[in-house]
């Protein structure tokens, strides 16, 4: 079953049904404001529910089942292999790609931050060096991790247990392959009805934000806001179809037009992990990546592949500090790069949280205290549609993985039509 509904009219599509429900959120926040979103709150609230009440079922049973279909250790590896190091290479082009327009424009030095307004930076656990990452991979009780969405630990154990599974006798074996692969087909039907109420969740979620934020705290940081948003276009636009191209031969037209729906869920929910069922479910029926990559390779992706906030961790950590007056030099901007491709890894897939993870960065090279802090708090004033950007730059790039991963495995029905 695909998302979009069957038939010829343009407005039975998926994808058009939720933007059109954007734009009349749009016009409702306008005109309702803030007492409007406090009514329709919600109703995107719940859609968000939905969607996160599937994701660790949807990811442990897909894993478990792509790993147990995959063979032996050795193909694993291969597989493991490649998907990190396309993850490692196009989260590095866009860290590049933020380096550049940053030093370029500088837009720190043409702003005016202390009248954006400033706003409170929320609470989030982010991990503090690469060994904590490291930590929370293995999980001390993998019933807490899953109850506690632990995505990263939710993944190792899941590989694991596909291995084992793999080293049984063959008729063990077989059954419970059999029944991981069932299982992992309800869960994809499941997702399916959830995601064929994304028109209505969608629309309670640009309501609020609109009615709540409308358009007015976004001309002060006007420059970087347009910065941050032309490097996340060229990376979406120009970065990744090039890695398609040229890494899986395959026709960033065609590709695109096959992921409208994921992205714009994805820019309608600012939540990557949110939006891994309709990715999945999309991969899967119209690029045509087989489950067995599909479901190795995307989970991982939702959980550390974030091309966006990697570029974004670059630019607003290096635009904060030309807004304090702080020259960083070659060596303090390859620190920028390196810590900010460790915490895109260490980003929750929810909202904003690539905002909270700058701090990592920020304190790789000194910039500590008030000022920062004031600097990040106006920068989450204006984050929302800036988030909503980037993670759909990350939920992209993640299907460009599957789609080359799948090409380099030797499928050859990957992207050969737009399926609608």
């Amino acid at each position: 079953m695909t998302l979009a509904a069957t038939g010829t009219v343009w407005w039975k599509k998926l994808h058009w049904q939720i933007l059109i429900a954007m734009a009349i959120g749009i016009a409702a926040g306008l005109w309702g404001g803030e007492s409007f979103a406090d009514r329709v709150e919600w109703i995107g609230q719940l859609f968000m529910k939905l969607l996160r009440m599937v994701i660790v079922p949807l990811v442990f049973t897909s894993i478990v089942a792509g790993v147990a279909s995959v063979g032996s250790g050795r193909a694993v590896g291969r597989l493991f292999s490649k998907t990190l190091g396309y993850y490692v290479l196009t989260s590095l082009l866009a860290i590049a790609n933020g380096l550049i327009l940053v030093n370029i424009f500088r837009p720190g030095e043409r702003t005016d931050v202390t009248s954006a307004i400033q706003a409170d930076v929320p609470d989030l656990r982010t991990p503090s060096s690469p060994v904590d990452i490291i930590m929370d991979i293995v999980p001390a009780n993998v019933f807490e991790a899953a109850a506690g969405s632990q995505m990263l630990a939710i993944i190792f154990f899941s590989i694991l247990l596909g291995l084992s599974i793999v080293g049984l006798p063959e008729q063990p074996r077989d059954t419970l392959r059999n029944f991981f692969e069932s299982a992992f087909q309800a869960m994809m039907k499941l997702t399916t009805w959830v995601i064929m109420t994304a028109p209505v969740g969608v629309f309670g979620l640009i309501a609020t934000l609109v009615g709540r934020t409308g358009f007015e705290t976004f001309g002060a940081l006007g420059l970087y806001m347009f910065v941050l948003a032309l490097g996340l276009a060229i990376h979406l636009f120009v970065t990744l179809p090039g890695v398609l191209f040229f890494l899986g031969r395959i026709n960033p037209i065609i590709h695109f037009r096959n992921m409208i729906e994921p992205l714009v869920t994805a820019f309608s929910t600012a939540s990557s992990g949110a939006t891994l069922p309709v990715t999945m479910q999309t991969v899967e029926t119209k690029v045509g990546v087989s489950s067995r990559v599909s479901s190795f390779t995307l989970p991982m992706g939702a959980t550390v592949n974030m091309d966006g906030t990697a570029l974004y961790e670059c630019l607003g950590a290096i635009f904060i500090a030309q807004a304090l007056g702080v020259s960083l030099g070659f060596t303090d901007q390859l620190v920028v790069v390196f810590t900010a491709l460790l915490a895109s890894i260490g980003a929750a897939a929810i909202p904003s949280a690539g905002l909270v993870v700058i701090f990592i960065v920020l304190e790789a090279v000194g910039l500590t205290g008030a000022g920062p802090a004031f600097i990040v708090g106006a920068m989450l004033a204006i984050d929302r549609p800036l988030d909503m950007f980037r993670t759909a730059v990350n939920v992209y790039s993640d299907s460009c993985g599957a789609a080359v991963i799948a090409r380099s495995e030797g499928e050859e029905n990957v992207d050969t039509q737009v399926v609608t």
